[in-house]
């Protein structure tokens, strides 16, 4: 007889992960599986940091699940012990009318976040190792900071097998099929029964949910680490935000401080500026041209930077269209599969919110957390 469980999690990345702990911390029986081994760096949720901030240029309706989001973190860490999340401020850069700069404006006025809007000037006074434009401004955001990707996954598997889950890895999902007044999912180890399935994909997102009716793209991004001109202190936090910078043709890069000691570096990177590719394609190797126009862009902000390239490391984006999320119960089997997907880039500081809408959906059908802008039906006629 298949083992049975109240719930099965497919995907225990950043969000399955969460998913798995909250689902566990409720009482549920939780079976996770993973294609890779604990906290890998195969997909998504690897690099050493991810950026965090609540004014979100994106949407303002992201606001209240970052709220929750930055709760979540705080909790986590002091349920685990673990260093994740450091809020040594972010500026987002560029001009007035850039949508980094009018887009974390607009979220920040209208949640009424604290934050400065700053000129150039006085960017560069207070931070400077930024060389911006004259006709270039920022917002600064006290609670901007960065997350420890790697923690943040290990603290939630952590959190779910104290608690009871059931976690596998190294042990992929090969198909499942509606089962009974549930699911019943096959491995190449057994099959497993369950009342409730959440799928957590990641990259995976096109094969796993060719039924879903969203046009994943899976882009392959590429993390930069330098060797600051003149060693890391002026990098350090305290000294050197968080950033995201929007030049006149809309190229994003974002950075970090240097966090990992004097010999390690800086981390920079394009936003949205990846190749198509799946898991299975996707080039692991970082090329000279592409690390020589990472330093060239980056030098135009921050000229000390690109002094000497350390290393380079590779992750995927799974994007939708619209570049809005997936959060929701299955149109097509809304009774028992929870999706959590297609978070294009800009989902792990979600992660733990993720985790707790998951566990709502699967366990009550519904949550109290507004995901109205993550139906995945709004996206369905774009694949027909």
């Amino acid at each position: 007889m298949s083992p049975t469980y109240d719930v099965i999690v497919v995907g225990l990345g950043g969000m399955g992960s969460a998913a798995a702990h909250h689902l566990s911390a409720r009482g549920a029986r939780v079976l996770g599986l993973e294609k890779f081994g604990p906290v890998h760096n195969r997909g998504s949720s690897h690099g050493g940091s991810r950026i965090t901030r609540q004014s979100y240029f994106e949407d303002p309706a992201y606001v209240p699940l970052l709220l929750r989001a930055y709760e979540l973190y705080e909790r986590l860490e002091r349920d685990t012990g673990r260093d994740i999340a450091t809020l040594c401020g972010g500026v987002m850069l560029g001009r007035p009318e850039s949508r980094t700069v009018a887009g974390s404006r607009l979220s920040a006025e209208r949640w009424g976040l604290p934050h400065e809007m700053l000129d150039a000037k006085e960017i560069r006074r207070r931070f400077p190792t930024l060389t911006p434009d004259d006709d270039e401004v920022a917002l600064y955001e006290a609670r901007a900071g960065l997350l420890r990707p790697e923690n943040t996954v290990a603290a939630h598997l952590q959190l779910a097998t104290r608690a009871g889950a059931d976690l596998h890895f190294e042990e992929p999902l090969l198909r499942w099929e509606p089962y009974r007044d549930g699911v019943r999912v096959h491995t190449a180890e057994n099959s497993y029964t369950a009342g409730q399935l959440v799928i957590c994909p990641g990259a995976w997102a096109p094969q796993l949910l060719t039924d879903l009716g969203v046009p994943f793209t899976i882009e392959r991004q590429v993390m930069y680490w330098f060797q600051p001109e003149g060693g890391t202190e002026p990098f350090l936090p305290g000294n050197h935000p968080i950033y995201i910078w929007e030049d006149a043709d809309d190229v994003q890069i974002y950075g970090f401080p240097a966090i990992d000691g004097p010999e390690l570096g800086a981390k920079v990177a394009f936003f949205r500026k990846g190749t198509v590719c799946t898991p299975e394609t996707i080039e692991r190797n970082v090329h000279d041209h592409e690390v020589a126009a990472m330093a060239e862009q980056t030098a135009r902000l921050i000229p000390d930077l690109p002094g000497r390239f350390l290393k380079a490391a590779t992750c995927m984006y799974s994007n939708t269209p619209d570049e809005h999320f997936v959060i929701a119960r299955h149109p097509r089997h809304p009774k028992s599969v929870t999706v959590a997907c297609g978070f294009s880039g800009h989902g792990f500081k979600f992660v733990p919110v993720v985790g707790e809408i998951v566990a709502d959906l699967a366990l009550t059908g519904t949550t109290d957390h507004p995901i109205e802008l993550f139906d995945p039906r709004r996206l369905s006629a774009m694949s027909a």
